[in-house]
């Protein structure tokens, strides 16, 4: 659905086309109105228009003033002259600001709904050039080594291991399908005077790296890289056939080393590099990176240009955290998104890690309640309210300091707070846009006699009219116009039947500054001018 905007200084002519089209039947979803070019402008800032509808001569600036500063601004907004005035000069001026359609007044309904159905389809058209198979797949070969690079740290991260998944997307890629092939980490850490450089040159120095690394590994291995968030570049080495393990191996190190040499010497700086033990792909992939990290951090610390085999990093720790409860999205985040199936799925996994690998450990039960509850307080203070408000019986566990001496006790706890963080949450936003739904109806009340406008009303509940109309649009399933229309029509079918008002009066009092729209608009509703309703009343009133 669409959004069109109306602009002409005679607001008669603005109310009566936004209010009394049939705008839905030919996919206009949103009908703004300005007054003026000033007013047009203060919305399209705001609001994603598609289609202007202007007319020419207004005060100030005209209407073609305006198109010529939607085609530099917003130049997919699609413009339509609506002028008494069918001057050569202004048609010419107009076919060159690249306006869609010239209509005379008067216009009939016929006409701009034609024009806009005919703009509707020519947008759709454009657009479906722009997502065509042909433009996507140039799309996807121009931005390759940067999703390539998004797969492989999500797999030295362990976020996939399922086989078709991860197959899919390398397929997808253009990747070799190394799906339980063997396979290395190598990280390259850049080093004086690479570390100094500015964002440009350092990013410049590690294409040229990542490029050397493609010569070199080339012949014999598929490579496959990217950076993590240390900075390090990470490559993924699998050796291609024709090499026993052994002999892989001797020439995967080899190579490596080369690349250090190769790096100094004509990109005059230092990398140490840092190569793990063999593993299968994708499984071991997530260790075989740690590894290579750990050794960093522990056998290459400040020093520089060295070269390191990563082996047996992981082996001799007897105590680690749980991968699942660090590894991104964290609590934390999925909290503040609001994803709650999201969260259900992560304290899933974390409870599942902990079953299986430390399901006899105490400190890691700790370790879970510990980053769990956290994460609960930090949501409930954020939205200003204490935990134990929102949970009740169960702070008690935390505020006493007992702590769950199971896993299922822990698990069970989780989710039961979660649940009901979930409906506070949702009656929070439920209450929010009950009392917004008030606020909207109360201001259209006390000011059906002025001009009330969607820009209006959103200025009045300080919030962007854009989403004021879809919340109003959700929870009451009419539009804003709608409701407006409906309240005026019932109130002018009040007061013509229960006062003695004219009815321009009553036409004014309803917010109808041209008795002509008025009329108009009633009979669109009840197919009688108001003086016709009103007389049918009286007849009906003598009879016997």
């Amino acid at each position: 659905m669409m959004q069109l905007l109306i602009v002409d200084d005679e607001a008669h002519v603005v109310d009566r086309l936004a209010t009394t089209i049939a705008w839905r039947s030919v996919g206009i979803l949103q009908v703004y109105r300005a007054y003026s070019v000033y007013e047009a402008l203060a919305i399209l800032q705001q609001c994603s228009v598609d289609i202007v509808i202007t007319d020419i001569q207004m005060p100030g600036m005209t209407g073609l003033e305006l198109i010529a500063e939607i085609r530099k601004r917003w130049n997919k907004t699609k413009c339509v002259l609506l002028s008494g005035y069918s001057d050569f000069h202004y048609a010419k001026e107009a076919i060159q600001n690249q306006v869609e359609d010239y209509l005379l007044k008067p216009v009939t309904e016929e006409e701009l709904l034609q024009t806009v159905s005919r703009l509707r389809q020519k947008m759709f058209d454009e657009w479906e050039q722009v997502i065509s198979v042909r433009n996507l797949t140039m799309t996807l070969h121009e931005n390759m080594p940067l999703l390539k690079g998004n797969l492989l740290t999500e797999l030295l991260q362990g976020h996939i291991r399922n086989e078709q998944t991860v197959r899919e997307k390398m397929q997808t890629l253009s990747l070799p399908d190394l799906y339980g092939q063997t396979c290395s980490i190598m990280l390259v850490r850049p080093e004086e005077p690479f570390v100094d450089y500015d964002f440009r040159s350092r990013s410049l120095i590690e294409y040229a790296i990542g490029n050397m690394a493609e010569e070199l590994f080339n012949e014999r291995f598929h490579l496959w890289h990217t950076k993590d968030a240390h900075d390090y570049l990470i490559f993924l080495v699998a050796g291609k056939e024709g090499a026993d393990a052994e002999e892989r191996t001797l020439l995967f190190e080899r190579t490596a080393s080369q690349l250090q040499t190769v790096v100094k010497s004509f990109l005059k700086g230092r990398i140490s590099v840092i190569v793990s033990t063999s593993g299968v792909f994708p499984h071991d992939v997530p260790d075989l990176y740690d590894s290579c990290v750990s050794a960093a951090r522990k056998r290459v610390g400040s020093e520089q240009e060295l070269f390191v085999r990563a082996a047996g990093e992981l082996a001799d720790v007897k105590m680690e955290s749980l991968r699942s409860l660090y590894e991104p999205p964290t609590l934390i985040h999925l909290l503040e998104a609001g994803r709650w199936d999201g969260i259900q799925e992560k304290l899933g996994r974390i409870f599942d890690e902990l079953q299986d690998k430390w399901s006899h450990s105490q400190e890691h039960l700790l370790e879970v309640c510990f980053a769990i509850s956290s994460a609960f307080s930090y949501i409930a203070h954020k939205n200003g309210q204490p935990l134990s408000d929102l949970i009740g019986d169960d702070y008690g566990k935390l505020a006493d300091g007992i702590p769950f001496r199971s896993i299922q006790q822990l698990r069970d706890w989780s989710m039961r707070v979660l649940r009901r963080l979930t409906e506070d949450m949702d009656r929070e936003i439920k209450d929010s846009r009950a009392s917004l739904i008030r606020a909207i109806h109360k201001f259209i009340d006390e000011n059906l006699e002025q001009d009330v406008t969607l820009q209006s009303i959103a200025d009045h509940v300080f919030m962007h009219p854009v989403y004021v109309s879809k919340i109003y649009k959700l929870e009451t399933g009419i539009n804003i116009s709608d409701y407006i229309q409906q309240l005026r029509i019932e109130k002018a079918v009040y007061l013509l039947t229960n006062s003695q008002e004219k009815t321009y009066e009553i036409a004014a009092k309803l917010g109808y500054q041209h008795s002509h729209s008025f009329n108009y608009a009633f009979k669109k509703y009840h197919g009688l001018t108001p003086q016709e309703f009103r007389d049918q009343q009286k007849k009906r009133a003598n009879c016997p």
